[in-house]
């Protein structure tokens, strides 16, 4: 579907109480239940799409990469491949690969996307301007929640919705590194800004979790179809 036919959408913002925000600032509150149908929107197709988030590093990389952070990013409101939406961009994070260090899954995928959108020879085919405008019409799923850096890049884009799996507190208590901000304060430091997201997780936990187990737990399972090595370290089997 060309995004210059599609009709304006409503934006939803988050919205909680500050005893909700205080929980959160000790342990992470699911924002929404992982079973809810959000923007009409059933857990079926959220799961789908978190899965293929998951998928992302085996398809661009390795089953087991170290930092097995993926992204995909989804138009639910272009049927034209089905019910599910359409995928219009994945990423990884690529900053070991290439050397960029702010070169994060969703960062890798907003550019991936932008290249797509803006392509002459693509399907889209937009301008700067309307690539920019049809990022609000995109929802963008991470198999991992957003650090502070990511999260605001999610805001400047304007995405219709950011859908995230294992949670930043869960990400620490496996032995990651990670600054401790969560995307819900991030957005709640970006009302200012002209356009509103839907903010959503964690969705599907219990398949996004043990992604990001294995690097600092030598008792935890290597992901599919890898196995630890001498190092100790998941490889591909």
């Amino acid at each position: 579907m060309n995004f210059k036919a599609l009709l304006p959408i409503l934006f939803w913002p988050v919205a909680s109480s500050h005893e909700h925000h205080a929980r959160r600032a000790q342990s992470q509150d699911p924002i929404a239940a992982d079973t809810a149908s959000i923007n009409n929107i059933p857990f079926s197709t959220r799961a789908y799409w978190m899965r293929r988030a998951n998928a992302a590093s085996a398809e661009l990389a390795s089953p087991c990469p170290f930092a097995a952070f993926g992204t995909v990013i989804v138009n639910h409101t272009d049927s034209s491949k089905g019910a599910l939406g359409k995928l219009v961009c994945i990423g990884i994070n690529e900053n070991g690969r290439v050397g960029n260090p702010v070169l994060h899954g969703e960062i890798a995928a907003i550019n991936n996307c932008s290249s797509i959108l803006t392509n002459s020879a693509g399907s889209y085919n937009l301008t700067a301007g309307e690539a920019l405008d049809a990022f609000a019409k995109l929802s963008i799923y991470t198999n991992g929640e957003s650090c502070p850096m990511c999260a605001s890049a999610i805001r400047w884009a304007g995405f219709r919705e950011y859908i995230y799996g294992t949670s930043i507190d869960t990400i620490i208590e496996q032995g990651w590194g990670q600054i401790r901000i969560s995307s819900l304060e991030v957005f709640r430091r970006l009302f200012d800004l002209s356009t509103q997201s839907g903010l959503i997780g964690p969705i599907l936990a219990n398949e996004t979790d043990p992604l990001f187990a294995w690097q600092f737990d030598p008792a935890a399972p290597c992901p599919e179809g890898c196995a630890r090595g001498r190092m100790g370290v998941c490889e591909n089997s």
